[in-house]
């Protein structure tokens, strides 16, 4: 692949640093456009911009005369902060790539595996309905004004600083602890988790490539999961034996979180409360030997060892504690 001028919006989170990485390993020139208040660095041989995105006449003041190969947008949520980002980069690339969500598929899927063309519909997540928003935005925009734009949805993505459990570290702290935790549903609904690297792997494959502009692409991993094998996963990595799973109905739990945290009952009846298997046959066609190669049981070793290694970031949530508690009791009898 020849050298390729790119432009990320963020950069420095999960998704956005793993291919910001990858892209200057490839050897492109790689521009990374936050607000510089995250407190990550911008991966080693990026030019790194500080200007808020949402500030239109900063972002042209950095970018002044520039043109970018690509833009990844890793940072836009609503269809309003959609259409300013199609007035400032309309004409400055010849890509514009929209990181939306594999949640905004229909919830719950009429069928398995879930395809590209599957439908857009989400009506537990406002999240997910906000984002397929802004691609029909983007694609209006590509219809009427040929603006550039390429859709990636990724589903649940993760590195090292991510425990992907419904409670967090606070569910590994339980089964160290040797106290039940929570699972939602009956814990064989299928979940299908993609390292950062392997998304980035795809990822960048998609970038400057004039056959992807038009197009939406679902970027995972081909390993799904059930639930309590996720557990089991994170509790063998952590040096559990046999943790103590306790089912509880995912609506039961959306419905006695709300007052703990008001967005853990739509993101879970929106998304992980679902089987959810992608058909990355797509993507595949069009970035030649994309396959994701890191298996989620080495993931969950990567992600307690980093937070073994980093004790300040094993944070209890006492509010998961008491409401894990109260769902456990409830689902008991208690």
């Amino acid at each position: 692949m020849a050298p390729r001028n790119l432009l990320f919006l963020g950069g420095t989170g999960v998704i956005s640093a793993a291919a910001a990485q990858r892209a200057v390993g490839l050897g492109h020139q790689v521009t990374v456009l936050n607000r510089g208040q995250s407190g990550k660095e911008a991966p080693a041989g990026a030019e790194v911009l500080h200007a808020d995105i949402r500030d239109a006449a900063a972002v042209r003041g950095v970018l002044a005369g520039r043109t970018f190969d690509a833009v990844a947008d890793f940072i836009t949520f609503t269809p309003e902060q959609t259409r300013s980002n199609i007035e400032l980069f309309g004409g400055r690339t010849g890509q514009y790539v929209f990181i939306s969500t594999a949640s905004a598929y229909q919830k719950p899927p009429m069928r398995l595996p879930i395809l590209e063309s599957t439908p857009l519909k989400n009506p537990f997540w406002r999240y997910s309905r906000d984002k397929a928003a802004c691609e029909d935005v983007l694609l209006q925009a590509y219809r009427s004004d040929d603006f550039p734009v390429t859709v990636v949805r990724p589903s649940h993505t993760y590195d090292r600083t991510r425990v992907g459990l419904l409670g967090g570290w606070t569910d590994i702290h339980r089964m160290r602890s040797g106290l039940p935790v929570v699972v939602h549903g009956d814990g064989t609904s299928l979940w299908t988790v993609t390292h950062a690297r392997d998304f980035a792997n795809a990822f960048v494959g998609l970038l400057g490539h004039p056959q992807a502009v038009g197009e939406s692409y679902t970027i995972t991993s081909d390993e799904y999961l059930p639930w309590d094998r996720i557990y089991r996963l994170f509790a063998r990595a952590a040096g559990v034996s046999e943790p103590e799973l306790v089912h509880v109905a995912s609506e039961t739990i959306a419905a006695q979180s709300a007052g703990y945290n008001p967005h853990l009952g739509p993101s879970l009846l929106g998304d992980r409360a679902h089987s959810v298997v992608f058909d990355n046959s797509k993507i595949k066609s069009l970035v030649p030997g994309y396959v994701a190669t890191i298996p989620f049981a080495d993931g969950t070793r990567e992600i307690v060892n980093w937070h073994d290694q980093h004790p300040e970031l094993q944070v209890v949530d006492q509010g998961y504690m008491e409401l894990s508690d109260r769902l456990i009791s409830w689902a008991r009898g208690g």
